[in-house]
Order: structure tokens, then C-alpha cells, then sequence
């Protein structure tokens, strides 16, 4: 038999490469010869780097830039992979996890350490880039990248931004320069992986709906829309589509309008990136199982999250896929709609979620000896074929 395990992480207990080779561990106790193969997964958020950066036998990178608020640095890492692609999570520079509680606001949080990842990556003569936007601190229309890649901003007197640009400052934002953008991003592709539609205004925008996980109170909802559609109209003479309603655009405060704008960006659904950069279609022809797995599997769960993808992708294998769960929320069986043929909860009894999440590796290996277990009963060929045509959970 022939197995590929494909999770993605199990947020803040196990990296995707830890899960596989949790569930390897669990598989080798029923089978110690078992032909496997690890494919660390992501949906273009966080893990996104270590998934494709250990899919390709990469590489990673890390620098000093502005984080999230003027003047603070952070480390931040980035992958390369072999044939010159940079992988960059916008979260790495510009992170809502890198923020205390008491510091989150998004008037004054800025994405500029993103773009100077992206320079850092030209420098070392990437021309491709991956780009994941999620988990962002800020609401600034991406005006802080693009000014660290050169664009300038100046106000009504005609005097230049010269602090990183956030949503306080483009509320202030008279006119824009783009003469100084960095020559050789002219020969760079840029794909941002962006798994939301909603747009960058209006109640479904940036601001209403994610602003105020970011700091943002009630009554700052107005002006923070008020300088986001300021910018935007700023900006709207360069772009090429409408950026007060092209969906996706209201993704991690606005990051991809620059992007799209100025770069010449595509966005694409993250999953369907991160699959397509490991050839997962290779890793997979001949396999008869697939066992994938995430922190929650719940009704969101169908919507171009890493489980989703890989059950399209299995699909038009024919090969059957098990996912496990640490934990399941309401709406999970409606994976079994999609191509998955079993979803299995991998904690043993009752225990609190800081239980669960600590002994995260011994709870995944159990649950996938348990089912290699149950699907060998009836002889491997027979039991794989149970898994692809019997739903259970």
C-alpha cells in the first residue's frame, strides 16, 4: 500500500510537518513497511513557508524589518525554493500574533516590513512570488509594502510621507509618485493566495467585517472606512479593475490592492497554490490513501480550506482520503460531501482543549494507528475501498 499524508497544521500545537510524521509514527506501528509519502499542506496562511518550503526541498530565509507598527522590528522569515520562487506570509512582518492585546490598532498598523521581504527576495534574484495574507494586523490598503518597494505618498502640502504608511495616514494621502518603484519588479510575477471574496468596502469589506479583531472599536469603523476609501480612490487611475468592489480585495486589510495595482498581481485560492507548487498530483498517482487533517473540521471547513483541496485533488485520482480532526464543530459532516470518505476526531476521551493540544503528537499517532487498524480488517485492498465508497465519522 501506498499512503500520502497531507495535513495541514494543527494551529498552536503541530506544524504540518510535525502532523505527518505524527500520523506516520501511528501508521508504522500496524505496518512498519508501509510505503508513505509526506506532503506537509497549508491554504496560503500561516504554515504556508514550512509547507512548500519542505515540499521542495527548499529553503529559508529570515531578515529584520518594520513590524507591524513604525518603529518596531522583528525577524521574519521567508522560503525560496529551488527554482528561485519566494514564499512570503504577509503575517510574518505584519501579524496580528506579533502585536500585544493592548497594542492592536488599525489606524496605526502598517504592512511596509512586507514589501521590504519582497525586496530582500529580488535582492537574492527571486522573480516569482507566492504571496499568503492572512492573519494581518493592519488596514492599510497595502500602501506600506508598495512604499517600501519606492512608491511615494504626500499630503495636501505637497510634503512626503516619510513614517510607514497606515490607514491613519491614508486618510491624509493628496497624491501618490510611483516613478521610484524598484526597477526589477517589473520582471517579477507576483500571486497573492487569497481565500476570501469579500470586497474592500461596504459591510462586507475590510473594515466592517475584520478591522475590529484587529483593535478596531465601533465608532472607529467609519473613519477607518472613511481613509480606506480615500486611498482607494487615490490609487483607483492605476488599477485596472474596480477596487472598491473586485472581490478578494477586502482580504488582510486591503493588502492586494497595491499588489494587484502596482505589481500586477493575480490572486489565486491558496489551497489550489499550495498544491499545485508540491505536485500533488505526482505524489499521489498510485496512492490508496490519503490521510489529511486540520485543528477544527467544521461547515467552513468545505470552503477552499487545505481538507477541501485535497479531497478535489484526490478526486480526480480516485484515490480515497481520511481526515482527522482535533476537533469537530458544526456543519463537519459536510466534508463527506466533497470526497472525504471518513473524518475521525483524534482525542480519546474527555479532556480540557490545553490537554488536547499538548499531547497533540501522541493524540494524532494513536488516531492513525486506530484507523489503519480498522481499515486493514478486512485486507488492505477491501478497506480502502470501504473508506472510498462508505461516509462515516
Amino acid at each position: 500500500m501506498k499512503i500520502v499524508i497531507a495535513p495541514d497544521s494543527f494551529k498552536g500545537s503541530l506544524s504540518a510537518l510535525e502532523a505527518s510524521e505524527a500520523i506516520e509514527r501511528g501508521l508504522r506501528r500496524v505496518r512498519p513497511d508501509i510505503d508513505t509519502v509526506i506532503v506537509p499542506m497549508a491554504d496560503g496562511g500561516e504554515g504556508t513557508v514550512d509547507a512548500l518550503v519542505a515540499a521542495n526541498k527548499g529553503r529559508v530565509r529570515e531578515v529584520e524589518v518594520c513590524g507591524p507598527l513604525a518603529g518596531m522590528k522583528v525577524g521574519a522569515s521567508y522560503g525560496i525554493l529551488p527554482d528561485g520562487t519566494a514564499v512570503i506570509e504577509m503575517a510574518a512582518a505584519a501579524g496580528l500574533p506579533l502585536l500585544k492585546d493592548e497594542h492592536r490598532n488599525p489606524f496605526e498598523t502598517t504592512s511596509y516590513g512586507v514589501g521590504e521581504l519582497i525586496i530582500d527576495a529580488v535582492v537574492q534574484g527571486c522573480r516569482q512570488f507566492i504571496v499568503g495574507i492572512g492573519g494581518s494586523a493592519t488596514n492599510d490598503c497595502g500602501t506600506g509594502l508598495v512604499q517600501a518597494l519606492g512608491v511615494r505618498f504626500y499630503d495636501d502640502t505637497d510634503k512626503e510621507f516619510v513614517e510607514p504608511m497606515n490607514c491613519r495616514l491614508n486618510g491624509l494621502v493628496k497624491n501618490i509618485d510611483v516613478a521610484g518603484l524598484h526597477p526589477m519588479l517589473a520582471e517579477c510575477e507576483f500571486t497573492v493566495a487569497c481565500d476570501v471574496e469579500n470586497p474592500l468596502l461596504g459591510a462586507r469589506g475590510a473594515t466592517y467585517v475584520y478591522s475590529p479583531q484587529k483593535g478596531a472599536r465601533k465608532e472607529d469603523l467609519p473613519v477607518l472606512e472613511s481613509n480606506m476609501s480615500h486611498v482607494a480612490r487615490i490609487i483607483q487611475p492605476y488599477a485596472e479593475v474596480d477596487l472598491a468592489s473586485y472581490p478578494g480585495l477586502g482580504a488582510s486589510g486591503g493588502l492586494a490592492v497595491t499588489m494587484l495595482t502596482f505589481l500586477r498581481a493575480k490572486l489565486g485560492a491558496g489551497i489550489k497554490i499550495v498544491i499545485e507548487q508540491s505536485n500533488f498530483a505526482e505524489r499521489i498517482a498510485g496512492a490508496d490513501l490519503i490521510i489529511t487533517g486540520e485543528g477544527r473540521v467544521d461547515g467552513q471547513t468545505v470552503y477552499g480550506k487545505t481538507i477541501a483541496g485535497i479531497a478535489a485533488a484526490a478526486g480526480e485520482k480516485s484515490v480515497p482520503v481520511v481526515a482527522m480532526a482535533g476537533c469537530l464543530g458544526e456543519g463537519a459532516a459536510e466534508v463527506l460531501g466533497i470526497g472525504v470518505g471518513a473524518v475521525v476526531p483524534i482525542c480519546s476521551g474527555p479532556m480540557t482543549l490545553a490537554e488536547a493540544m499538548a499531547n497533540a503528537p501522541e493524540l494524532l499517532s494513536d488516531a492513525a494507528e486506530r484507523v489503519f487498524r480498522l481499515i486493514l480488517l478486512g485486507g488492505p485492498k477491501q478497506g480502502v475501498t470501504a473508506v472510498k465508497n462508505v461516509h462515516i465519522m
